[in-house]
């Protein structure tokens, strides 16, 4: 039994955290804001076999760049192991990520909903998909990698996430576009757990009046000049990306910040590609990624 599925990468621009709850139930938790997700992302392969004699029931490999943790892929993996009798198998998961970890590209996330979809196909556990996304938004805010980003890469698109949640509780609005290229560059890490405890009530006040902002206007423009305001405002501007932004609004390219990461995206009209691929290429030390608008969000691929 095998299974193959992809999840887009994801890109906050602002946000709004839920982390209380009166029956803390990790389905209830989780984030108001606004982003998108792009075509690069996280494919993940399932193949069970007979356990023989083997000291564990897996094995977590991973392709491309590389993550140090598979506690949110074990976490997954429980949960399906208490679907069924599964306890003669042996499953063998490789994680392809395609964008690199801890930039603000959303990459648990992306971990996480793959490999939910390609368990429940692998196993042929036929939940429904909002299950499946349960699972993977609750191993997220479990292992406290993210908040919102499941439920925005569950739909894909470019959108705005209304009511905090997973995937079934939350609510997102997709924002519709003309065709647009997003090109980025990832300069560093940056360690969303650590930044999310020290800087809670300071990101809050402002990233709830965007949201609200954003469902007036539903402009891409407007939403990359809210994103470098909420980028300043909660102080992640290092000097290395503020002379970027400073020299790509001198060529009239606006521009967002990926939180949390030390990477600066450009949502453009297709015509304009090489304005900007230009300008990044004077910062060899940065990882530029070019693509386009994911709109069909975490999907099962045909093995």
């Amino acid at each position: 039994m095998e299974a193959t599925a992809f999840c887009p990468a994801h890109v906050t621009g602002f946000f709004k955290a839920y982390l209380n709850d009166n029956q803390n139930n990790l389905e209830n938790l989780g984030s108001m804001g606004a982003g998108f997700s792009i075509k690069q992302g996280v494919t993940t392969r399932v193949k069970i076999e007979s356990k023989n004699n083997q000291k564990s029931n897996f094995k977590i490999t991973t392709k491309g760049y590389q993550s140090d943790k598979t506690d949110i892929s074990e976490f997954i993996l429980n949960e399906f192991l208490k679907l069924g009798k599964f306890s003669n198998k042996f499953f063998n998961i490789e994680h392809d990520i395609s964008i690199p970890v801890g930039y603000g590209l959303g990459s648990s996330a992306a971990v996480a909903l793959s490999l939910s979809f390609a368990l429940d196909q692998a196993l042929e556990t036929k939940l429904d998909k909002i299950s499946i996304g349960k699972i993977a938004h609750n191993a997220e805010l479990n292992c406290k990698t993210g908040l919102g980003d499941v439920l925005a890469s569950f739909h894909g698109g470019f959108e705005i996430r209304v009511k905090p949640g997973a995937p079934g509780i939350g609510r997102v609005e997709k924002i519709l576009t003309e065709e647009i290229s997003i090109i980025m560059i990832c300069f560093s890490p940056i360690s969303t757990n650590k930044f999310i405890k020290e800087r809670l009530s300071q990101i809050n006040g402002l990233g709830g009046k965007m949201v609200n902002k954003l469902m007036e206007s539903k402009n891409y423009e407007h939403f990359q000049e809210m994103s470098l305001e909420f980028a300043n405002y909660i102080d992640v501007m290092t000097p290395k990306m503020q002379k970027l932004v400073n020299e790509l609004f001198e060529n009239n390219i606006k521009c967002g910040v990926a939180l949390f990461g030390e990477t600066i995206f450009s949502m453009i009209p297709k015509k304009d590609e090489n304005k900007i691929l230009e300008i990044l290429k004077k910062y060899p030390e940065g990882i530029i990624i070019k693509s386009e608008l994911d709109n069909v969000g975490a999907r099962v691929l045909n093995n």
